[in-house]
Parts: C-alpha cells; structure tokens; sequence
C-alpha cells in the first residue's frame, strides 16, 4: 500500500494529541522512527529506546525534509527551540503513538481480518502453524506473523528480524499485505515484549490464545508479575477492538496457574481446554504418543473425533488442543480442525530431525530455556535407544536465570552435554560457558566426564557428532530456525541445520 495521508486525520487518533507548527493538511507518505529513513514526506516519530533516544536525532530529521513529527511531551528541550520545517505533533507517549500512527498509515488492516493473537511462554510458534493448517483445511485465505516465517495467503518467507514481535511500523505493514492479498485471517505471535512495548495496540484482536508462562524474559521485565501482566494485554486488546461482526473469545490452557488471570481481563467468551483440567471444555483422550507424532481423541463442545499429526511429546497435543480450541471459537466443524492437525508438517527448527545416513539420530530444536530443554529431553529419553547428548547454551544479555535453567535441565536430563555460546552478544561468550558447567557442577555433574564446555558452536556440535555412537540421540538445542549468531560485533551467518549437515558430511555422512 502507498499512499499519501492529512496528517489532521492523524491527530482525530491520538489522544491528547496537539498540533504545534505547520498545517493539519500536510501529507506523509511514510512512517518512521529510525531517523536515518527520514526522507521529504516522512513522519518521524521520535521514540525514547533503550540505546537511544529517537528526540536527540531531530535536528537530522528537520535536515532530511520530513513532513511531519511526533515528539514526547515531557522532552520539550528536544523539540522547543527546532529550526521551522515539519509539522509537530506533541503527545503523552510517543511509543504508543507510533503504534497509533502505523494502523492510520496502513488503513487499520486488522478491521478488514479476524485476528487470532497467540501468547505464551513456550507453543505460540507451533500453535499458530498448526492452527494456520486447520484455517486452511476449512478453506481460508490465512496470513500469519511469527519467529520461523512471515505467512501470506499460502507464500512464506523467512522471519525479517530475530525477534517475534517486529516494530508496530512493520506489524501494520505486513498486515495490510495480508489484507490486500485477500486474508480472511491473521494469525499473530504476540510476545510479552511486543505487548508491553505497544507494538501491537491496533493489530485488532478477535481471538486471544494463552498457552502457558514459566519464568522467562525478566531481564525485561523484571518480575514474574510484570512477565505476566504484559501478556494479559492481549486479552485486555479483546474488549478494544472495532466491531467486525466476529464473536471474540479467550482461548486459555486451563492446566496453567495463570489462565483464570488472563480470563480475568477480558469479558469476551472464555473457552478453555487442556490436558489435565477438569474445567477444559476441548480436550484430549486416549493418547498414543509416538517417536514421529501423537495420537489422541479430540473432544469439542460439538463432538469428538480421532486425530494424528506429525509432532511428537505431549507438550505437542497441548498446542494441537490450543489451535483445536481457537478454531472452534471460529465456528469450524470438528472434521475440519482434525482434518487442519493432522495436515500441519511441522514447524522448522522445533524437534527437526537431521538424517544424512548417521548411525545416530540428530535432532534439531529452538529450546532454550531450563524449561523447554527439559520437556525436550523428557521426550527424546523416551525415543533414544542409546545415549542422549544435548549441546546447549544461553544467549547473553538475556534473564541470566536461563543459565541456571538450561545447565540444571542438561545435567538432569541428559547423559552428557557440550555447554557452547548461543547470541553472546557483548558478554563473554566464554563466561557464559563457564557459568553454565558451575550450574551443572551445582546438580551433581563432573567436569569433564558429564559435560564438557566449548566456547565455538560448529566446534561444539562436531564435539557431539564425534562422541556419538550407533544408537545414540544428539540434540543440538537453542537456536532452531534462526539465521544467525549475534556476537558484540554484530550478527554472523549461522544455521544449526546447515552447520549439524556440514559436520555429518566430513564424518562421511550425506555425501
């Protein structure tokens, strides 16, 4: 969509909002809060980071011929003493107002689309491929936006940036693609980050799904509480959103401590299933769970009916249950939404198994949490004929209890693990390391004879490779599907598929 847009309609959008200097019919064409994308005809808003704040560049943006500008109200001696050129705009919170001034740009595309938001410490990736296969076994046009791919309307592509919830500026963009190439629905991976940072204010959310919350990304947010709060946007986005005619409803996995806090914010319908929960009204019975997928009996308000799909481990059915659930809230027959699970393949980089010909098996996953790692382990234990070897790492300037959580899980776990660097960043990749084999030491694990620590992840996974035997299972855990290591240099290449491929090959295998 291109288009040029009055910024006086833009100011009937933000509360508070004052007109400054120049003329509410000034037209944009763009909406920017980078100020080296400041061009003739941009809107900038001027956004504090956690690195930078976007008010010191204005004098740049004035220079660059912007149309237009959105600045903090309590920043006056950024923007009080500006050389005349664009129109300012002063609010309360420009974040917010970015996300504001992104749906006006775009045309507010998620009022022309049902939207499904996914939320949850683990399963929003895999519920949202599983529930885009059941959308399209009853027929629709699907668009989502998640960590693996960019979905539109059966054309993916890779994830554009390494965190799930891009800026609002791009959020409103990819959905408008959705809706131009004739989506009926969006499907949205709303993280904690996104939702707390504004990001997805006007996605206009139809359907709330909860999957679970552990202890995570509180280096961020700092509590347990405040992680939790922030994910409880979502549901409270249910009751803001436009009417589109759809029924809303909050999706919740009874068997979590916190779905009755989710339900708590929101009056939309409550719809809950689960594994365990006497309160699930979608549930699963009669499960058969196997080394390549799963088995269960789906049980709907509306009826019940046998289903197989592809993914193996319980934790799997529980987010068969969750897209089984939202596409139930979306009035689909139960043949459909089994029809929808058992088509689904799979999810890059979630339990990916690696076969060049090896006499061992080499997994593949995006696990990287104490959490995650453990359920991982608890599933591969039950399909490993030989000895399970994991390597592991924990990304820097991130909560360091996943340090604790990962080397805990491995020596627990596992029987023997290669602690390597996973996203550094400006940390000392070896520190972490370290950090990591004191936490295994903490459980009971030795040096050496249970784990060993290499800082370099090809050499880490051709560590492995060489340890392994016949029969033996190597999980090479925490990046998945991601393209890249991000050291204080910045990103390099990388591909734990790729890298696990190349190190089988000069052992002899895939050739």
């Amino acid at each position: 969509m291109t288009t040029s847009r009055p910024i006086g309609s833009l100011l009937l959008e933000l509360p508070g909002a004052e007109l400054l200097a120049g003329a509410g019919d000034a037209t944009v064409r763009a909406v920017e809060h980078d100020s080296r994308n400041a061009r003739p005809g941009t809107l900038f808003v001027a956004v504090p980071g956690f690195n930078f704040d976007g008010h010191s560049f204005l004098p740049a943006v004035v220079q660059s011929g912007a149309g237009a500008m959105v600045v903090q109200r309590d920043r006056p001696a950024a923007w009080g003493d500006l050389p005349s050129g664009p129109a300012v705009i002063v609010v309360d919170d420009t974040r917010a107002a970015l996300s504001a001034a992104a749906a006006w740009f775009y045309g507010h595309p998620g009022r022309e689309m049902t939207v499904v938001g996914v939320t949850g410490t683990d399963g929003k990736t895999t519920t949202s491929h599983l529930l885009t296969s059941v959308l399209e076994a009853g027929g629709a046009r699907v668009g989502r936006l998640g960590t693996v791919d960019v979905r539109i309307a059966g054309q993916e592509d890779s994830a554009t940036e390494r965190m799930t919830t891009p800026e609002a500026t791009e959020v409103q963009r990819l959905l408008r693609k959705m809706a131009d190439a004739g989506c009926r629905y969006a499907i949205v991976e709303s993280t904690s980050h996104g939702l707390a940072l504004h990001r997805l204010d006007h996605v206009e959310y139809d359907i709330a799904v909860f999957t679970n919350i552990t202890g995570d990304h509180l280096d961020f947010h700092e509590t347990f509480e405040a992680y939790r709060e922030a994910k409880g946007r979502l549901f409270e986005a249910l009751d803001r959103t436009a009417g589109k005619g759809v029924p809303r409803c909050a999706v919740v996995n009874a068997d979590d401590p916190s779905a009755n806090f989710m339900l708590e914010r929101t009056r939309a319908r409550a719809l809950r299933y689960g594994l365990q929960s006497r309160d699930a009204e979608v549930l699963a019975t009669n499960l058969n769970l196997r080394p390549d997928g799963s088995d269960f009996r789906l049980v709907t308000p509306s009826g019940s009916a046998e289903v197989s799909i592809r993914l193996p481990a319980i934790f799997n059915v529980a987010n068969a249950l969750a897209a089984a659930a939202a596409g139930f809230a979306l009035g689909l027959d139960t043949g459909v939404i089994t029809a929808g699970l058992a088509a689904c393949p799979g999810v890059p980089g979630r339990m990916e198994r690696i076969d060049a010909g090896q006499p061992f098996d080499v997994i593949v996953d995006y696990a990287h949490t104490g959490d995650a790692v453990r359920k991982v382990l608890s599933v591969l234990r039950g399909v490993s004929k030989g000895r399970l070897i994991i390597v592991i790492g924990a990304a820097g300037e991130r909560d360091p209890g996943r340090r604790f959580g990962v080397g805990r899980a491995a020596a627990e776990g596992a029987d023997f693990a290669v602690f390597t660097n996973e996203d550094p960043r400006s940390e000392d990749p070896g520190a972490i390391v370290r950090e990591i084999g004191r936490h295994a030491e903490g459980a009971g694990r030795v040096r050496g004879q249970d784990f060993i620590e290499v800082e370099d992840r090809r050499a880490a996974i051709a560590e492995a490779f060489r340890r392994a035997r016949g029969g033996d299972l190597v999980l090479v855990a925490g990046k998945g599907h991601e393209k890249s290591i991000v050291f204080a240099g910045g990103s390099v290449e990388w591909d734990d598929r790729v890298v696990a491929r190349e190190e089988l090959a000069k052992l002899g295998f895939g050739r």
